[in-house]
């Protein structure tokens, strides 16, 4: 088996790289097509911390003492790491906030990446000193390295702004009734912008965001991930994107926005359901994928397949989702339910019609774990003296180790499905939907299929116990047709029309039938 799937990644691989390609090599000139792979469900994305994506943690406690001769991350040095993004697959980098961070009411040594307190300059945590370029140049030049490897790259707007530019810019936000700015969510470290009605835009706050649109275009981005997209109006977002899109009709506008959303981040704020932030001009939205951590049954998964898939076919313009089955909001799947629940998440993303999306250190089953996490700093450049972390998510409060694992087995899926995607895109795309029929609600299965394939997804469930399942298959004709196995850890019995598994305890397989 294990050579099978070694010849099968060789396979693929040779077959992806055939495919075209938005880099003009003869000329050097990158042609932005995000928005068009976006919906045709092409991008494969990775969630990336430019602050800790190529640190250096000499002494292991997680976090980075640069006195002790350690390396924070930066844009120049995050370019070493983006072969190996290639090599796994990635075609597109969702880039958390890179703009610079509150250092007053501040969580962590160097505030969260969404506490915002500039939307037109680059975080100068991210400025790597040994070179002559300045900070926007050495952005510039991240990017201009990823284009190079047809890799796009998405950048994050955060939807709060901290204390700090409140001080500078009161006339920005919403106060409450006792004059104090709002505190949104159980959000300390940031306060809530004016965004207006939909009636009426907060022309200032607007103004603000247009100027981040502008830097991204100017730094050479192919589009925007909007954060908690839904506490803005649709007239705001709807002015926005159209601004953008005037500039580059490619642009693509990615909503943190979810079906089972449905309360606004603060009593002052709005709250812009995700369809009508669809309506308003963006390309796709986030799902409720997440839940996958809680669902037990197989009619779980396809009540939000039904529900996702109509929703996205609703609008006059083609619109898609991300699989969101882990984010950085979300506890790493190795301590939810180890490196089962990680592969699962895999072969989701690879053979459903969405566009794949990961967390870097994913690959490897990172825990997330920071050995100082939450404990007293010896120095901060904030007012906050404690490293604060979330325990077992990415951090996004501090200078922080590269993330990464050493599980290799979740790293071959990782390589192998993505590869797989690209092969059986044209089937997902295009082919026909069809839950099947089992004995065992534990265990979904579904299957995607068009007049030369039929790609065939088994998942169980439930992750503390072994469940045998027998699958109904379609017009199976055990004689002349075969099951090509892709993920797989022992053959079925097939009879009948129908394939009998033992399957592992989260264990998913993947099959391909050649018509």
């Amino acid at each position: 088996m294990q050579k099978f799937i070694k010849k099968l990644i060789f396979l693929t691989i040779i077959l992806c790289c055939s495919c075209q390609v938005s880099y003009c090599v003869e000329t050097a000139q990158w042609h932005n097509d995000l928005r068009t792979k976006f919906l045709n469900n092409e991008a494969i994305i990775m969630e990336i911390n430019i602050r800790s994506f190529n640190s250096n943690d000499k002494n292991g406690d997680g976090f980075i003492q640069e006195e002790l001769g350690e390396e924070r991350g930066t844009f120049l040095n995050a370019i070493e790491r983006l072969d190996e993004l290639k090599n796994l697959g990635i075609n597109t980098l969702h880039i958390l906030p890179v703009t610079p961070t509150g250092k007053l009411k501040a969580l962590g040594t160097a505030g969260s990446l969404y506490s915002i307190s500039s939307f037109e300059t680059i975080n100068p945590d991210l400025y790597d000193k040994t070179s002559e370029l300045t900070i926007e140049e050495q952005a510039k030049l991240f990017i201009q390295e990823a284009h190079k490897r047809n890799i796009h790259v998405i950048l994050d707007v955060p939807t709060c702004a901290s204390y700090d530019l409140y001080l500078q810019r009161p006339d920005l936000f919403v106060n409450a009734t006792n004059g104090e700015p709002v505190v949104p969510s159980d959000w300390t470290d940031v306060r809530l912008l004016s965004v207006g009605t939909e009636d009426k835009i907060d022309t200032n706050v607007y103004s603000l965001y247009k100027d981040f649109v502008k830097m991204a275009l100017r730094l050479g981005a192919d589009g925007i991930r909007a954060d908690v997209a839904h506490s803005k109006t649709a007239l705001f977002w709807k002015e926005l994107i159209k601004y953008s899109r005037d500039k580059d009709p490619e642009f693509l506008w990615l909503a943190e926005s979810s079906e089972s959303w449905h309360d606004a981040i603060s009593p002052q704020a709005p709250f812009t359901s995700y369809d009508k932030l669809l309506d308003a001009g963006f390309d796709g939205y986030y799902g409720s994928y997440f839940n996958l951590k809680n669902w037990s049954s197989s009619k779980d998964l396809y009540r939000q397949l039904a529900f996702t898939f109509g929703e996205t076919k609703k609008f006059k313009d083609k619109k898609s989702t991300i699989g969101a089955f882990t984010t950085h909001d979300e506890v790493s799947p190795i301590l939810l339910k180890g490196q089962a629940l990680s592969e699962m998440i895999i072969w989701l993303n690879s053979t459903l019609p969405l566009n794949s999306y990961y967390v870097d250190g994913f690959q490897t089953g990172d825990d997330y774990y920071y050995p100082k996490g939450n404990r007293l700093a010896q120095r901060s450049n904030t007012d906050d003296d404690i490293y604060f972390t979330h325990n077992g998510q990415i951090d996004i409060f501090n200078l922080s180790r590269k993330p990464g694992g050493k599980n290799n087995e979740i790293k071959n899926n990782f390589i192998l499905g993505n590869n797989i995607k690209n092969s059986i895109l044209p089937v997902l795309n295009e082919g026909i939907f069809t839950p099947l029929k089992t004995n065992n609600q534990k265990v979904f299965a579904y299957m995607f299929a068009n007049q030369k394939k039929r790609v065939i997804t088994i998942g169980n469930l439930d992750f503390e116990n072994n469940q045998k399942v027998t699958v109904k298959i379609p017009k199976f004709n055990t004689k002349k047709q075969k099951l090509l196995p892709i993920k797989i850890s022992s053959m079925p019995e097939v009879k009948n029309g129908k394939a009998i598994i033992n399957m592992n305890p989260g264990e998913t397989v993947v099959f391909i039938i050649n018509e």
